[in-house]
């Protein structure tokens, strides 16, 4: 196959930079490698996408983006997002894609606070907000004549002229980026996509740790691969953890930062408010510092959790704020009107990523980047809650603009070898044995706190893990899950060494003496 624009992932930022692409005439292939397009992180972002409040400007969203970064973020990048976010959002957002966001009863957008935020400026959908936008987005994506959608499809590896050309002198050029190899999920065929321009948009790495609010399919493809390709990446030692989801037996699930917002109160077993004298912000601060002070929290009372209570509020009023964590919590057997939510600190996003500039180009020619898996520099050393949306929406519409810009040598595409087909099947107790290894690993070694022996104590198992791998990869049949598996164990080496490099203590990477 052959496109102008190739985009890998179904989010927020993939979809609205295929759309972007589109709208300026170009052809455009979106491959996800799941079943539909409902998929990714963007449909799980319960609390709200960043908007302006009533009396709101873009110094003062700077400001608190820049606190709760740990003074790492990149100003040139925060200011972007200030001043154009609040448009896009009314451009896209509200004007095209008509989302369907709560409004008070005179028909303004209701406006909630989230924990670091000055004021209320964060526009939302119950607690479904980004469900609510991805319905918004498949339809505009399936109805878009120059987008063509691939589900069940999965990137092996970027094309890059370094690796993949035939022309032994390619290596002399600069490098760059001109498609992907793709595995067929249902026929098991394995061929190229050639591209002009490549968008990755393959989310996060969350999968990676043993506790999680990632869906599945968010371990660390896209990072992986630019690593392999030689796309540089930074800040990967700053992965934010939400310091609620819910601790149950049946899984974790996320428990918004909104009904923090909207009064819950963060409780220790013997009813502490212990968040109080941890920080002047108390259960409202950045997430970093809650997350910790669970994680102390209980370790002290050698409890298994610590608990929200929002049970205060009006009833109705809380059915009909949180319908998605009302209905999950009761289906469990946990009435939130009456009782208290168990949570626990669990790794959410990755502030971190593939290097992107100001028009979310990478490092590699014919490049980019968007969404969780780049690394902007807006969230810094820790994500200002309800940034995330915002950002995928600002440099997807950016990044999809720039893409769609012909430039020298975008349609060079050189010979490649073919991809030559193994036939070993893989036994599914080794896929789920590695995994096991990798996810412990790194909430034992590479979590909330970190010391030094226990980092390199990680890299020494993944990097023995990661020869043992190699060896069967090479004569293995390829299936998503060795994909996956591959990509999981080459990002969490990544996250590694990044932590083991940084030898400051900020943000999310918090070095223990």
């Amino acid at each position: 196959m052959k496109t102008d624009i190739l985009v890998i992932g179904s989010g927020l930022a993939g979809a609205v930079s295929a759309i972007t692409a589109a709208d300026e005439g170009k052809q455009v292939i979106l491959i996800t490698k799941m079943p539909d397009l409902m998929s990714g992180s963007t449909p799980y972002a319960q609390g709200g996408i960043v908007y302006k409040g009533l009396t709101d400007s873009p110094k003062k969203l700077e400001k608190d983006i820049i606190i709760a970064g740990a003074g790492h973020c990149w100003k040139p990048a925060v200011n972007l997002l200030c001043e154009q976010g609040p448009k896009l959002v009314e451009d896209v957002l509200l004007n095209r894609l008509n989302v369907d966001f709560d409004k008070t009863d005179e028909k303004y957008l209701d406006l909630t606070a989230e924990a670091a935020h000055s004021e209320p400026r964060i526009i939302h959908s119950k607690d479904q907000t980004g469900k609510t936008i991805q319905e918004s987005i498949i339809k505009e994506i399936i109805s878009h004549k120059n987008i063509k959608v691939l589900t069940k499809h999965t990137a092996i590896d970027l094309l890059t002229l370094s690796h993949h050309s035939k022309d032994c002198r390619d290596i002399y050029k600069k490098p760059a980026c001109f498609g992907v190899m793709v595995l067929n999920n249902d026929t098991c065929d394995i061929f190229p996509i050639f591209a002009s321009k490549t968008i990755l948009a393959t989310g996060g790495l969350g999968q990676i740790y043993l506790h999680t609010s990632n869906p599945k399919e968010s371990r660390g493809d896209g990072i992986a691969m630019a690593w392999r390709a030689g796309a540089r990446c930074f800040n990967l030692q700053y992965i934010q953890f939400h310091p609620t989801t819910l601790y149950h037996a049946s899984g974790r699930f996320l428990i918004s930062e909104a009904l923090r917002g909207e009064g819950a109160k963060l409780i220790d077993s013997k009813e502490n408010e212990f968040m109080k004298h941890i920080h002047r912000l108390g259960a409202l601060a950045p997430r970093d510092v809650v997350a910790r002070g669970i994680h102390q929290s209980m370790m002290d009372s050698n409890h298994p959790c610590v608990y929200l209570d929002i049970s205060n509020k009006n009833t109705s009023w809380l059915k009909n704020r949180f319908p998605g964590i009302y209905q999950h919590c009761l289906d469990i057997g946990i009435d939130i009107t009456k009782e208290k939510i168990p949570v626990v600190p669990s790794a959410h996003y990755s502030c971190g990523g593939v290097g992107v500039n100001l028009i979310g180009r990478t490092s590699l020619k014919r490049l980019y980047a968007v969404g969780e898996v780049s690394c902007t520099g807006v969230h810094g050393a820790n994500r200002l809650a309800s940034t995330s949306l915002l950002e995928s929406l600002v440099w997807g519409v950016i990044a999809g603009k720039d893409a769609a810009i012909e430039k020298e040598n975008d349609t060079y595409f050189p010979e490649i070898e073919p991809w030559k087909l193994e036939q070993k099947e893989i036994d599914p107790a080794l896929i789920t044995q590695d995994w096991l290894t990798i996810k412990n690993t790194m909430w034992n070694y590479v979590g909330l706190v970190r010391t030094r022996p226990r980092m390199l104590r990680a890299k020494t198992i993944l990097r023995h893990l990661q020869t043992e791998f190699e060896q069967f990869y090479q004569k293995a049949k390829l299936t998503d899950d060795i994909i996956g598996l591959r990509n999981g164990i080459q990002t969490a080496i990544a996250v590694i060494d990044a932590t083991i490099e940084a030898r400051e203590s900020r943000g999310t990477h918090y070095l223990k003496n």
